[in-house]
């Protein structure tokens, strides 16, 4: 317990070793304070009872633009950026978010820079700038956001079911903004935005409507001291928080079925009710109980039946809305004969329903729910401070002071009334359908404004409604059995001890790893099993057929997933690079047992044709969706397939797919069994004979399966990790169109390739990573407006790192994405020159915080040691390594690291870019590839024999590349020599900046060579090989 205000304490977990104390300032701000002395990094979250639902009439998105304006500047902070900067050199990142009733700024950093962050965290709610240059440029960053939602299906629904609403409610209005509505249409009405966004703050952002949670390392009372003098500033209009009573639906919205057509291939079936939030009576339990019953996977429960009969692979529900209104929503993920038989799929959830109402509210259900809430809430894991804070402030606005930690997760006791109440609103008089699928193309001919969904309406027939309503259960719906999994043992049973994972068993079957100690004092452990099959992966179809059975194992053990998860245990079965990977995590007590089914049922499995139709089916859909990525997504998956030895292209395994039956899985399944390693990694609170006796039975387990004689494989047909070695000193460029033809967005995916895992280098490439990162972004996103999405971070395929930049813009193509890039480098390279050594210590010092990180829970421990048993690094102490490898850098070594790896004309440079093009640049794509006959010197290169070009650029007559020159005033237009760069630079300026793009020589004179025929390409290249498992 810990003492909040009006005598009331806060309920906490059992186990939550934290200090907690309620504050409220002398202008109304509530704040929330959490000291933690073990924590490594602090962070707060400030959430305003205002959202996109305050938004004044024809000013759509206006709340979700201030709240991108407020990160600019402030009277006290004046230097655009600053805020950001200032959390990116300690350790820290910063975010927010606007809802319909909350808007919600968050940030972390480093512990011991809490005070600093808070004093320009405040400014936010004290006297922001909102400046009329970043007033003009920020709009096209909400517009760059809206346009990467615009082909998501999800948004989509989403305003499509805001659509079939009351005007007059804000339930109806769109809510992200975009150009038109905030600047064309308020320009052509005489209204200036930045007046409309003073007057929206000024008004809005009231201390009395603010909640406000900090956590950091320090007692209370001092974190206490350092918000009365950092926040008490904030005025408090003394307006009570914006309600928004009457319900959004009127009659005409009930009783419809909405059909559309997606962007993707899906049967998606939405049912939805209006109904009396259930949040006014949390602690009756009633909407978790109805969702509980209603996502039940047991046998009787309404999806079981679906997925017997074929029809569905998934159903979810949810109540989602405010304290005024709520809708209870359903959602399931059809199959084609799902779709094709949608009206028999609603029959038989109006009968579940009628199970609910009429035998389904039973008080031993409830009692497994509340006992399974308590000990989640009991037991419950630290989470990062930044999303603690955030989930706690948004607590701080719904819940009464007592409940702030615990919300709706301690139930009172049985009240079936309650639960009735509810699940009664649940009547097909009050029904809201809504069903996508590609069937719907020919129906679909409205469209939905602000995001373009083709969709058709209608109301559903009387007669319908009434057999609904008076329909008897079909007797293979009923109640589910008592949970034999829910955990009784919570002893902790082995001492609080550190030390690293050691091999406690090795055979030629199997290694198994222990790692001893409950270092968290929870009831938890893990299992990690790694199956390496060599079979697994040596083709498109194997890897097609390994993932298959991924999923039909999956569909097989879905009822023990439903009741497993109840009960706080967590598996996962995925293929993996090496074949296949078993995760179970959560309580000790029925962990053992969870795992040794599961490899029971891999040994064993029996596929089942009817099942194989339809897990099959979602597969080819699976597969097929992914060409809806976004093209940030594809450039990233583009760098991976070129990078990687072995892995097969999504247009090849779609190729292949067609092929892929039953008969082919029968064949393959016993040749991806027949050679097997298991490595497995076993921790927390589970005994070394608990641990050996699991390894023990797995390799039992293996040596009896009935389908084939499993062997041991020799270390030479073990899987391989293999990823490319780029030559110092090469450039390459892969154009491509993008996946989805109707995507207007084009991307850039850039990497600099750097080193091997190495502690000296890691640094290095983390440290430049950390120093860059936030001017790229202030460049290239806040000042240039390129687009939403621009990213700068360190990544690794295997154990290669290196520096990837990922930038998605509607305005730009690739190559001058591209080519802004390389301009912010050269404007970087300058700071870097100026960097003092104290700039570069604090930097070191900052990434030495981040690196001296201790582990917040046992998940995020046992993660870290099975990458690196997984990975064959076997580096269990990198932190303590790379700490040792960063005390001994100077500045110097930052300097000749980017001028060797990173610089235009680094010796060392190895720059692989991949260039999405989207819909509207379609010449600038035709260019890239040679395709049309432009200036020689803006050209790409002609063949070298290794499915690239480089010189000039192409054309082809069918048959073999023609090389295509220009005279020399064809020319006199493109950019020459290097100029002055300042910062930040200004996106007019482009002219300036000479292009190493498209066949122009960089500094060294090097050209960027085309990649023209990836696996060619391919073929032509070295490979490194990460370590293999030692058998």
């Amino acid at each position: 317990m810990v003492s909040g205000g009006d005598n009331r304490t806060i309920l906490k977990p059992r186990n939550d070793d934290r200090t907690y104390k309620q504050v409220v300032l002398s202008n109304g701000l509530q704040v929330l304070l959490v000291s933690d002395p073990d924590t490594d990094k602090a962070a707060a979250a400030m959430d305003i009872h205002v959202g996109s639902y305050s938004d004044p009439e024809g000013l759509q998105g206006l709340a979700h633009f201030l709240e991108h304006m407020l990160f600019y500047a402030s009277v006290k902070y004046p230097k655009e950026g600053m805020y950001k900067k200032f959390l990116s050199e300690h350790g820290g990142y910063a975010n927010a978010y606007t809802g319909h009733q909350h808007t919600n700024y968050h940030f972390d950093v480093n512990a011991g820079h809490l005070e600093e962050a808070l004093d320009r965290f405040a400014q936010f709610f004290i006297c922001p700038l909102l400046s009329p240059e970043a007033t003009s440029r920020e709009i096209h960053a909400v517009d760059s956001e809206n346009s990467k939602n615009l082909l998501s299906d999800s948004w989509r629904l989403c305003q499509l079911q805001k659509h079939f609403s009351s005007k007059d409610h804000p339930y109806h209005k769109y809510e992200t903004g975009n150009k038109i509505t905030l600047h064309t249409r308020p320009n052509a009405r005489g209204i200036d935005i930045r007046e409309e966004l003073l007057r929206f703050y000024n008004k809005q952002y009231s201390a009395g409507l603010m909640c406000l949670t900090v956590y950091g390392k320090e007692p209370v009372t001092k974190l206490e001291n350092i918000v009365r003098k950092k926040f008490s500033q904030i005025k408090n209009n003394n307006i009570e928080a914006p309600r928004f009573p009457g319900q959004p639906c009127l009659p005409e919205h009930l009783k419809i079925m909405v059909k559309s057509f997606p962007v993707r291939d899906q049967n998606v079936l939405a049912v939805t009710w209006p109904v009396i939030p259930s949040i006014r009576q949390y602690k009756k339990g009633a909407s978790q109980y109805v969702q509980h019953f209603l996502e039940s996977e047991a046998q009787g429960s309404l999806i079981a039946l679906l997925k017997k009969l074929g029809w569905a692979n998934s159903l979810s529900a949810s109540e989602d809305g405010t304290l005024d209104y709520a809708f209870f929503s359903i959602y399931m993920e059809l199959t084609n004969a799902g779709q094709e038989n949608v009206q028999e799929v609603l029959n038989f959830l109006f009968q579940y329903i009628k199970l609910l109402q009429q035998q389904g509210i039973v008080a031993w259900i409830f009692d497994e729910k509340r006992v399974m809430n308590s000990t989640w809430f009991n037991f419950k894991d630290k989470a990062d401070p930044i999303e603690y804070v955030v989930g706690l402030s948004d607590s701080m606005q719904n819940y009464p002071v007592e409940d702030w930690l615990a919300t709706d997760a301690l139930f009172s006791d049985y009240d079936l009334s309650a639960i009735s109440a509810l699940a009664h609103q649940l009547q097909p008089q009050k029904v809201r359908i809504f069903c996508s699928s590609k069937a719907y193309e020919m129906e679909a001919t409205d469209v939905e404004p602000w995001y373009g969904t083709p969709f058709s309406v209608e109301k559903i027939d009387d007669l319908v409604i009434k057999r609904w309503g008076e329909s008897h259960v079909d007797a293979r719906l009923h109640l589910p059995s008592p949970n034999i999994f829910l955990p009784t043992d919570f002893s902790i049973k082995v001492p609080e001890e550190e030390g690293h994972p050691i091999v406690i068993r090795k055979s030629s079957f199997s290694k198994l790893w222990y790692k001893r100690g409950t270092e968290f004092k929870t009831p938890k452990a893990y299992v990690y099993l790694s199956f390496n099959c060599p079979e697994s992966n040596n083709s498109p179809e194997a890897t097609i057929l390994t993932y298959i059975f991924t999923w039909l194992l999956a569909d097989e053990m879905a009822e023990y997933a439903y009741y497993t998860g109840l009960a706080g245990l967590h598996y996962s079965v995925h293929a993996s690079k090496d074949g296949l990977e078993v995760v179970v995590e959560g309580y000790h007590d029925k962990l053992m047992s969870l795992t040794e089914k599961l490899v029971e049922k891999i040994v064993n499995f029996q596929m089942k044709e009817d099942r194989f139709a339809f897990v099959k089916e979602k597969v080819v859909r699976n597969y097929a969706n992914m060409r809806f990525m976004q093209p940030h997504g594809q450039a990233h998956y583009e760098i991976n397939h070129i990078l990687s030895h072995g892995a097969w292209h999504l247009t090849e395994c779609l190729d292949v797919l067609p092929s892929i039956d039953a008969q082919a899985f029968t064949v393959f399944f016993p040749r991806l069994l027949s050679r097997m390693f298991v490595e497995a990694l076993v921790g927390g609170n589970v005994t070394r004979s608990e641990a050996t006796t699991l390894m023990q039975h797995v390799e039992e387990t293996l040596s009896k399966g009935p389908l084939v004689s499993i062997r041991a494989p020799s270390f030479s047909q073990m899987p391989e990790r293999r990823i490319m070695c780029l030559e110092a000193g090469t450039e390459w460029l892969y154009p491509t169109a993008g996946f989805n033809p109707d995507d207007e967005n084009s991307a850039v995916g850039i990497f600099f390739q750097a080193e091997r895992d190495c502690s000296r280098s890691n640094v290095l490439l983390e440290l430049f990573t950390m120093t860059a990162k936030e001017q790229h972004f202030n460049q290239l996103r806040t000042v240039e407006q390129l687009g939403y999405f621009v990213d700068l971070y360190e990544k690794h395929y295997e154990n290669i790192r290196g520096v990837q930049i990922t930038i998605q813009s509607t305005i730009k193509d690739p190559t001058h994405l591209d080519q802004r890039t390389e301009a912010f480098f050269l404007m970087f390279e300058r700071e870097l020159q100026k960097m003092t050594d104290e700039d570069f210590k604090n930097h070191a010092a900052v990434l030495l915080d981040v690196k001296m990180e201790k582990y917040k829970n046992l998940w995020e421990e046992s993660d870290f040691y099975w990458r690196e048993i997984n990975g064959g690094s076997l580096q269990f102490d990198r932190s303590d390594m790379e700490v040792q490898a960063l005390k001994e850098l100077k500045k110097e070594d930052l300097i000749a690291f980017f001028n060797q790896k990173i610089r235009c004309n680094g010796s060392e440079r190895k720059k692989l870019s991949v260039h999405v093009f989207g819909n509207q640049h379609h010449r600038q794509l035709a260019i890239a590839k040679g395709e049309v006959t432009v200036p020689a010197s803006y050209g790409n290169g002609v063949s070298n024999g290794h499915g690239t070009s480089n010189g000039h650029h192409l054309t082809s007559n069918g048959t073999a590349p023609v090389t295509t020159m220009a005279d020399a005033d064809s020319c006199k237009h493109l950019p020459t020599g290097q100029e002055v760069i300042e910062f930040p630079l200004k996106p007019d300026n482009l002219q300036h900046i000479s292009s190493t793009l498209n066949g122009h020589s960089d500094q060294s004179g090097r050209t960027p060579i085309r990649i023209d025929n990836v696996q060619v390409f391919k073929r032509s290249q070295s490979f490194y090989c990460s370590p293999k498992v030692a058998l």
